[in-house]
Order: C-alpha cells, then sequence, then structure tokens
C-alpha cells in the first residue's frame, strides 16, 4: 500500500532538492542544487483531462510511458495500469497517481527513473544511462543499454567492499577539476539469481513490475555512495550478444566517445532542437575531459570477477 507523507519533506538525490509528499529512500546530502522539484499527488480530474488530451495526440496507450506532450507543455506518461505522472512545463514538479495495488519501491523506482528524467530534461540537465560506483573515493561509470549488464557489473563491485553511486540513471555536473557524479538512491536493481550469487544468499528485494523477475534491492548506508565524486572513467559496454572469448578494454577516440555517449542518454524521447544542441556540448565536453573506454568481457558469473580485475588494473594505470 503506497501513502503519501502529511507533509512534504526535503531530499536531495542526483544533485537536485526535491520536496516530495511521498516518502523516499534516505539520500546523501547535497552541496550542489541543479534542479528543484516538487512531487506530489495529482488529483484525479486533473488526470482524467490530461488523459483525454493524450489520447487525441496518441493514440497507441502502449506508447505512453515514452510521454505525451500535452499543448501547455506538460508531459503525461504512464506505464500500463500501475502509475501515472504529469511533469509540469517548466519541469519543476511532478504530479504522480498509483493506479492499482503495487509496491513502494517499484513507484520509486519510476519516480525517481523514468518520469524524473523528464522534469531534468526540462530544467535543461542530460542524465546518462549509466551505473556508477567509487574506487578509491573516484567514480567509475558503465555506460549501455538496458540488458548491457551494468548493475551486475557495479554488484561485483559492492561485493568487493566499493560503493555505489547511482544505479541506471547518472546525472553529472562540472566541477572544478572535472566532472562530479552525484549519487542517486541508495538501491540496485538485479535479477534475483545474480542478487544471491554476488550479494549473498540473503540478498531479497520488491519486483520491479510484474513482467519482469529484476528486483529493486536497497542498500545497506556502507554500500551507498554519501556524496558527490569526481569522475574518473567511464567504461561503455559491448553488446552482451558479442560472446566474446576474453577480456579487452581499448580508449574510445573523441568522436567515438561522444557518439557513445549521446546514445545512451538516459532520456532519449525529448528531441526538442535546444536539448540537442545542449545534448551535444555536454556530450563533447565530457569526451573531451573523461576517458571514455570500451569494455568487452563474457557475461557470465565466472567472468565478473576477472572483468573486475581488468577495470581495477586498468584505472591503477590510468
Amino acid at each position: 500500500m503506497m501513502r503519501s507523507a502529511a507533509a512534504p519533506r526535503t531530499y536531495h538525490v542526483y544533485g537536485c532538492r526535491v520536496r516530495s509528499a511521498w516518502r523516499l529512500p534516505s539520500t546523501a546530502r547535497s552541496a550542489a542544487c541543479l534542479a528543484e522539484l516538487d512531487l506530489g499527488r495529482g488529483t484525479p480530474s486533473r488526470f482524467d483531462r490530461a488523459i483525454e488530451e493524450a489520447r487525441s495526440i496518441r493514440q497507441d496507450e502502449r506508447t505512453w510511458l515514452r510521454g505525451v506532450r500535452l499543448d501547455d507543455g506538460q508531459t503525461y506518461l504512464r506505464w500500463s495500469e500501475r502509475f501515472e505522472f504529469l511533469v509540469s512545463a517548466d519541469g519543476r514538479a511532478i504530479a504522480a497517481r498509483p493506479l492499482g495495488p503495487g509496491s513502494r519501491e517499484a513507484f520509486r523506482a519510476y519516480l525517481l527513473g523514468q518520469a524524473l528524467s523528464f522534469a531534468l530534461v526540462k530544467q535543461g540537465v542530460d542524465p546518462l544511462h549509466a551505473t556508477t560506483v567509487t574506487v578509491d573515493g573516484a567514480a567509475v561509470a558503465f555506460l549501455g543499454d538496458t540488458g548491457y549488464g551494468k548493475s551486475t557489473l557495479a554488484a561485483a563491485f559492492l561485493q568487493r567492499g566499493h560503493r555505489l553511486v547511482t544505479d541506471d540513471l547518472l546525472v553529472l555536473s562540472i566541477g572544478r577539476d572535472g566532472f562530479l557524479a552525484h549519487p542517486g538512491p541508495p538501491r540496485i536493481k538485479l535479477f534475483p539469481d545474480i542478487a544471491r550469487t554476488v550479494l549473498g544468499p540473503h540478498a531479497s528485494g520488491t519486483p520491479v513490475a510484474p513482467t519482469t523477475l529484476k528486483l529493486v534491492i536497497p542498500l545497506r548506508g556502507r554500500d551507498a555512495a554519501p556524496a558527490a565524486a569526481p569522475l574518473k572513467t567511464i567504461y561503455m559496454l559491448s553488446a552482451p550478444e558479442r560472446r566474446p572469448s576474453g577480456i579487452a578494454i581499448r580508449r574510445m577516440s573523441k568522436r567515438q566517445a561522444c557518439l557513445a555517449l549521446l546514445r545512451n542518454a538516459f532520456n532519449t524521447t525529448v528531441v526538442d532542437p535546444e536539448r540537442l544542441r545542449r545534448q551535444f556540448a555536454f556530450a563533447t565536453a565530457v569526451a573531451a575531459r573523461v576517458p571514455i573506454k570500451r569494455l568487452t568481457y563474457p557475461r557470465t558469473i565466472g567472468a565478473l570477477a576477472p572483468a573486475c580485475d581488468a577495470i581495477l588494473a586498468d584505472l591503477s594505470g590510468a
């Protein structure tokens, strides 16, 4: 049963200040304020009007999860019959409504993932589709599409005592000495067999959706990064179906790196010219200042430890 809190509370997530009527997982405090937004419960009448307009714009309701831009600039999103969201035109507010019984963790995952990405883009922040850990105090990001093994590789680093910065959605900001990676919610999404094998037999969580076995697993404080960390390296994960025989790490050219960052934006739905210009400038700046390397390795449990060893060896020589 999902209930909103009696009064909004302030949270810090992805370098943003969030006032939420929904209880969120504890997040690291941050001096940064890349964006501000309010999260609250939307009224039925407000959503009914949005649904009527969304139907007139986009008939196929299965595509509503990609967002429908309404005439007043708001964006309407819905995930099947589970949750729906309205993101304000300026990105400073998200109204949310559960559509039926569901887990609090799954609701938070969609609210602080896909829905939040629209608000961030509207406020000029371009998140990447990456999972990030810390190694010796520096952030190391794994970039790649859904199913590429980002979270599994990060879990292998957690097993070794490293900390998670963020899972799936990565927000970067420019700092005095380079880019900073900002912490997301202290949780990771893994399939049950991976979670038990890598994190231990007692690892447990809540299903993300009825259509997948993947779990949202809350992390203990010692497993989550307490603050933003300087970004040291980004590893672009190769497609898992290539089934390589060994592990390889190769530095990408700035052009290749820029294209990889553009392809792996967390939100690829918003394509207005202003956003595309800003996104290209952002990708160019990151590619110019951060080493971006292609990582190829077999997608097997047995290959995780050697892959971690190869990454750590590469980082020590970077």
